[in-house]
């Protein structure tokens, strides 16, 4: 049996969902790939760190059995790109050990694991990839959205979210989380413009708190995204790893991969996926 779970790219929302503040957030077709085989004992093979998987098998009884993970769809850049595998290795590894499982399910307890153990979590990119497509987030609860075409864009260098998300939650939030909930409401009625105003906001509120959150490489990209009629920026702590753009028409989205491209940036070939499903 062959199992598959999408990784993910924040459009907008990203550190307010940690409040429980709204997001929207795009299930994409790049992420862990689980082969279950027969054996006498449980046997688990990841490419690196295997904690996510283990916990999970663990958290759903798995049969014994061979349970082999890979990358599904991979980036192939020199370093991690930053599309929340660790919680598509997780939902993976739930559905692997417990194919009945439905999403919500699968969502519930792959967030109870995730969180666990990484420490935190909002739960938004166990959500992407336990229910697929583009969704609204909000304190685990979501609502699926009309698919969008997100550009992704590898901004050269990966990122440590975890102690993005410590400075944030150490700084004086304000009103920050009320002006994001307003600029996600808005997404459905012009995804761009709520994108260009998610920008400003973030840029705003990481810089009072001092946190890294653009790049020379993200800048670069946000401004080429401007330049074709579209926006674009960091997608989750930023820091680094990818940044996500949107396009009024497909012509623009062709010439921006392009400018892109000439400018030595990697874009991500990336399709709206699924959620997590058997093969």
């Amino acid at each position: 049996m062959i199992f598959v779970a999408p990784g993910k790219v924040v459009l907008v929302g990203e550190y307010a969902v940690v409040d429980g503040g709204p997001a929207i957030v795009a299930a994409v077709n790049r992420g862990v790939r689980c082969r279950v085989t027969p054996a006498d004992q449980l046997i688990i093979e990841t490419p690196a760190d295997d904690r996510f998987a283990r916990a999970a098998l663990s958290a759903v009884n798995a049969p014994l059995g061979r349970y082999a993970f890979s990358d599904w769809n991979p980036t192939r850049t020199a370093t991690k790109a930053g599309l929340g595998g660790s919680a598509a290795a997780t939902v993976c590894a739930c559905l692997a050990g417990s194919p009945g499982l439905n999403a919500d399910a699968l969502q519930a307890i792959a967030h109870r694991v995730h969180s666990e153990v990484q420490g935190s979590g909002s739960g938004i990119d166990i959500a992407a990839a336990a229910h697929g497509g583009v969704l609204r987030f909000e304190a685990g609860q979501i609502r699926a959205l009309e698919p969008l075409e997100p550009v992704v864009i590898f901004s050269g260098t990966s990122a440590d979210t975890g102690s993005r998300v410590r400075e944030y939650l150490a700084s004086n939030r304000g009103d920050f989380v009320a002006e994001s909930a307003r600029i996600v409401d808005g997404f459905e009625s012009d995804p761009i413009a709520a994108m260009g105003e998610a920008t400003a906001l973030l840029d705003a509120m990481t810089s009072r708190a001092g946190i890294a959150w653009w790049t020379p490489a993200l800048r670069a990209i946000s401004a080429l995204a401007s330049e074709h009629r579209g926006a674009a920026k960091p997608s989750g702590a930023g820091g680094g790893d990818v940044a996500v753009a949107l396009f009024r028409d497909r012509s623009s989205s062709r010439a921006f991969q392009q400018a892109c491209a000439d400018s030595g940036f990697a874009v991500i070939p990336t399709d709206i996926a699924p959620g997590a499903r058997r093969l």
